[in-house]
């Protein structure tokens, strides 16, 4: 029997088939389009997720050159915070639909907490980004702008549920995604009425809620066709990409950690109690495995950050292949601290760790001497202080294990992940798991889903330490003072974004 996971991420759909004992046996990426078409907008098409998934599926299947009848089960990680729309019929109402880091609903948050006190909201809920994010505020903006389209709304999907609608004609939700909706109560696990009734939307829009790894139907006719898959094929329900990572990642352990680099980058932990702090708010959501959650705080542009490095400060490097390890080399030949530059790696707003979501990036101790090879480093080392704070933070308040694992794109770069062992003073590791973790959860749901597992327990056999990075005692001393120092500009420049 075969499986395959798909994971529906921001940039594209990536896709892995795996034999029964979850070894790889073909991997693909299909990109899709993020539009913007106003100021705090971001949108895509369900309909590019689907075809997105079908062309996955495809190349999965020439790849490994096997027959489409002899996948047993799919599921699907999903971007989260999706709000998809439907009518009576089941038919899409919007071509487009805002997805995770959309912020448009910032009037219509406002006004559900004149009614609803923010933080009995946020400990209830433990959503933690900015509120207009989540779907209960996505959906009020759409009764306030677009009456006719809500008044023909009868259902809402998240991302992953509706590609698994494409392919079963069943509507459900797991309680992975349904925590990031802005209206379910963690620790009771079920939607909260209350918070549904103060944004004026009925409960009933949104499917049963079921667990992850249930089965919620095989594939359609239409659907095994259009995948070149079968009838006989499984769809598990799934879930939502934090969850289905950190399952991915480090499994379904407690006081487990790990940093994604990605182009948004965050640290989440496993607990079997949400970590919660009104003050700081790391946003959390239902583990995909029972009785735990998962905790994090973000930076909506860490390895985004680096990108603007190397388009705006590094565009004369001509060979974009090599043109992240050739700024490490550039990097390494600043000193540790950046000759005493400080980067601060919100250039695409602030999480409400920051202090404002209006926080700007910004580059603090320039000088008549500081050097390109500063500015790389500096940047480096930004993204690196600035999740060692979400790490400080949850360490206070979950037992930790003594080393974190580093997974992502970043996670290439053996510079960058010794500088993250330094500046966190604990032992790095990078595992074989690597950037696949979310599809590699997704996969784990499937193989219990099909009953080929009891529960979670085999991923730990799975993960393989590829290399490992101890801190560096000098530069760790450095680094403690450097992050004093980038805690006192952080609080400074959050202040500052509000009035700019």
């Amino acid at each position: 029997m075969k499986l395959i996971a798909y994971d529906l991420g921001t940039g594209g759909v990536k896709a892995a088939l795996y034999d029964e004992s979850l070894r790889p046996l073909a991997k693909s990426f299909m990109e899709y389009e993020t539009f913007y078409p106003g100021p705090g907008r971001h949108e895509q098409r369900p309909e590019d997720w689907w075809s997105g998934v079908a062309l996955s599926t495809a190349t999965l299947l020439r790849k490994s050159g096997i027959d489409g009848s002899e996948i047993g089960g799919v599921a699907l990680s999903g971007q989260s915070l999706v709000a998809a729309p439907l009518d009576s019929q089941n038919r899409l109402l919007l071509d487009r639909v805002p997805i995770w880091s959309d912020m448009r609903a910032v009037e219509e948050s406002r006004e559900f907490f004149s009614k609803i006190d923010l933080k009995e909201w946020y400990m209830t809920t433990g959503n933690g980004f900015p509120p207009p994010c989540y779907s209960i505020f996505k959906l009020m903006w759409l009764r306030r702008h677009q009456p006719d389209v809500f008044g023909r709304m009868d259902k809402v999907l998240g991302s992953k549920d509706y590609i698994n609608f494409r392919m079963t004609g069943k509507l459900f939700i797991d309680h992975s995604y349904a925590s990031g909706t802005g209206g379910y109560n963690l620790r009771e696990g079920r939607m909260e009425g209350r918070f549904w009734e103060a944004a004026g939307l009925p409960m009933s829009i949104f499917p049963d809620i079921v667990p992850s790894h249930t089965v919620i139907g095989n594939m359609t006719e239409e659907a095994a066709e259009e995948l070149g898959l079968s009838t006989k094929t499984k769809v598990a329900c799934g879930g939502v990409d934090n969850a289905c990572m950190a399952l991915g990642a480090v499994g379904a352990g407690e006081g487990r950690a790990y940093t994604s680099l990605g182009s948004s980058s965050w640290i989440p932990v496993n607990s079997s109690i949400p970590i919660l702090d009104y003050e700081k708010k790391p946003y959390v959501f239902a583990h995909i495995a029972e009785g735990l959650f998962t905790s994090a705080f973000s930076i909506f542009s860490g390895g985004s950050s680096l990108r603007w490095v190397r388009e705006v400060i590094c565009k004369d490097i001509e060979d974009d292949g090599a043109a992240y390890r050739i700024m490490d080399d550039m990097a390494a030949k600043s000193p540790p601290g950046a000759g005493g530059l400080i980067f601060n790696p919100s250039l695409a707003g602030g999480t409400s760790q920051d202090g404002s979501i209006y926080i700007k990036g910004a580059y603090l101790g320039l000088r008549l001497g500081t050097t390109r090879e500063d500015m790389i480093r500096a940047a480096l080392e930004g993204i690196a202080l600035n999740l060692k704070m979400s790490y400080d933070f949850m360490k206070e308040r979950a037992p930790l294990e003594d080393r974190l694992m580093i997974c992502g794109g970043g996670g290439k770069s053996p510079f960058w992940l010794q500088m993250f062992a330094d500046v966190f003073g604990v032992e790095i590791i990078k595992t074989n798991v690597d950037q696949d973790a979310a599809a590699l959860g997704a996969a784990a749901i499937a193989a219990r889903a099909l009953g080929l597992w009891r529960d979670y327990a085999p991923l730990d056999e799975m993960r393989a330490v590829e290399r490992s990075y101890v801190p560096d005692e000098k530069n760790s001393l450095l680094y403690k003072k450097t992050l004093k120092v980038f805690r006192r500009t952080a609080a400074v420049i959050a202040e500052l974004g509000d009035y700019m």
